[in-house]
């Protein structure tokens, strides 16, 4: 990699690096360790090929989920849940009660979700993507997407009824006004 590449790489991970890092933790279920682990694996994959990529950030993001979807289908994967540490204060100084104690129940039932539900939920809440193209990161059909992300808000709704409390559901109704869903383990 010649010097200007290498600068660039830096310059990218300097500033993007928080952000990714966001994403990570999500995806890993609220464990910092395994998101820094499948970050830092990530920019380990992306700076072999980076004269060749056009989009850095989204060959990265791409990078984590397709890491993230190989941890789901060993067969070996771990059954513990990791317990962190309580959160970090923010930059502004502290965050409000009722703010950390929101951050630790999502966090907790987000961790009890399954890799696969968890993930769903990042690309299309927290990332923001549409129905299709979380499907093609995914490798599965739009249907799929719809439904697997139907399951997953009924379980997180069932894991954390305290969250239903908090504000509206995002289809119209008023918070707490949810239909009866059967939730399957």
């Amino acid at each position: 990699m010649d010097a200007e590449a290498q600068e660039s790489f830096r310059e990218f991970v300097a500033n993007r690096s928080p952000a990714l890092l966001k994403t990570a933790v999500l995806l890993s279920g609220g464990d910092r360790h395994a998101g820094e682990d499948l970050l830092q694996n990530a920019l380990i994959k992306a700076v072999g090929r980076w004269h060749r990529i056009d989009e850095p950030e989204a060959y990265v993001r791409q990078i984590l989920y397709r890491q993230q979807i190989s941890r789901w289908r060993l067969k070996w994967r771990r059954r513990e849940l990791s317990v962190a540490e309580p959160p970090e204060p923010g930059a502004g100084g502290g965050t409000a009660p009722a703010d950390a104690e929101l951050r630790l129940l999502m966090r907790g039932a987000l961790a009890r979700l399954t890799a696969r539900q968890r993930t769903m939920l990042v690309l299309r809440y927290f990332e923001d993507l549409p129905e299709a193209e979380v499907a093609r990161i995914l490798g599965c059909s739009v249907g799929t997407v719809r439904s697997t992300t139907h399951r997953s808000l009924a379980r997180l709704r069932a894991l954390a009824p305290e969250l239903r409390s908090l504000g509206p559901s995002g289809d119209g109704r008023p918070a707490g006004d949810y239909p009866p869903v059967e939730v399957r383990s």
